[in-house]
Formats: C-alpha cells, structure tokens, sequence
C-alpha cells in the first residue's frame, strides 16, 4: 500500500498565523472596518472566501473584495512574509517521510503565488511530489475541496494519505474528505479544538522526535 502526507503549510509548517491575522486586521481597518488581529485569528486557516465575509460582510469576488484581497496580499508580502520562519523540524520531517517513499503533497488555503513563498520560507518545496493552493478549489477550508484536489494530485487512494494540519478547519476538511489528521498546536489552537483528530502532537519537531510510534509510521 502506498502512503502519502498532505500538509497544510500555515501554522503547520510555517509560523505565519498571527501575521495573517495582522496583515488582515491592517487591511480591514484601512478600508473602515474596525476588525482587530484578535477578531481574525480564529478565522486563519478559512480562505479568504470564507473569512472576509465572516468579518465584514463583503464578497470577496466583489469589486470591493477584490480590492481589499489585493491590498492584504501585498502587504503581507511586503511587511509581514520577510519575518516568518519555518518552526523547527520542517526539513528535517519533510526529509525522513521522502527517505521512506512517502508522497508528500500540500493543501492549502493560501493562493499559488502565496503557496510559492510559503514554501521558500518552509524549505521544502525540492520534496514535494506535488502542491495544491487554493487555485485548485472551489471554496476553500473547511469545505474539503482543496484535500480532495490534494488526493487527485497524490495518486493515492483517502485511506493511503494522513494529513498534518493545525486548525479545527483542517480537522473537519480531512474528515470531510476522508482521510485521517494529524493535529500540531503551533497554529495556536487547543485540543479540544482539535478534537476529530487521529493524533496531536505539540509541533512537527514532536511528530518528528515520536515518529516511529505515529500514525504515519505505523499506518
């Protein structure tokens, strides 16, 4: 049997959260709304398909929606990406999982020019078999669509694949789709939070340290 990791990227592989949820917060209040970083940050990990209404109102294919996105993309490319890191572990998880044939493919609510940076930050992009982005889905977490993408591009089967995430959104996108998660907390979310999935683990550096007794490992 084949196996296969889907990653999320933001919270799970990059400690990029709190900037979203910034960068959202500046944009929003530059346009009139008063939105806090703290009113945003339970959203992260919904695209912005999802959030922008939640917190505004304003359809994000609207002339006004697209105007905001646009401003908060630039922005955070240009204030907010050249301060993130990796959390520790990433190449070196994303390194053990390729030496023992694993498919390792990402989904994510991130755009695909937001994905590629993303994953410059992460240092992993030379070991993926593939990348999905928001690009690829019609609605974005926690619809499933974008893990649904991820299984197409994996060649594998729901039940070959696990996927590391760190939201509740990520938890109910994999279940919805079927295939199983495992939960990292640095995306900032508790364990109730992340209740529905197979295990959690403080970060990918604890999935890495118990990798032999996880999930991945033993199937």
């Amino acid at each position: 049997m084949g196996r296969g990791v889907i990653f999320d990227v933001d919270g799970t592989l990059v400690d990029s959260n709190r900037a979203h949820a910034e960068s959202w917060a500046e944009t929003l209040t530059k346009f009139g709304h008063a939105v806090s970083a703290d009113d945003v940050q339970p959203l992260i990990g919904m695209g912005g398909d999802k959030l922008l209404p939640k917190l505004t109102g304003v359809d994000i294919e609207s002339d006004r929606g697209k105007e905001y996105a646009e401003y908060r993309t630039q922005l955070f490319f240009r204030e907010y990406l050249p301060h993130l890191r990796a959390f520790p572990g990433v190449r070196k998880l994303a390194e053990r999982l390729r030496d023992d044939g694993v498919v390792l493919v990402t989904a994510t609510s991130a755009s695909e020019e937001e994905l590629e940076k993303l994953l410059s930050v992460a240092g992993i992009k030379d070991l993926l078999t593939d990348t999905t982005s928001a690009d690829d889905a019609e609605n974005s977490k926690p619809d499933p669509d974008i893990v649904h993408a991820a299984i197409r591009r994996s060649g594998l089967r729901s039940e070959e694949l696990i996927m590391i995430g760190d939201t509740p959104y990520d938890v109910e996108a994999a279940t919805r789709a079927g295939v199983r998660i495992i939960a990292v907390r640095s995306g900032g979310w508790d364990d109730r939070s992340l209740a529905g999935s197979t295990a959690i683990y403080s970060d990918v550096e604890g999935l890495l340290t118990g990798y032999e007794i996880s999930p991945i490992f033993k199937g």
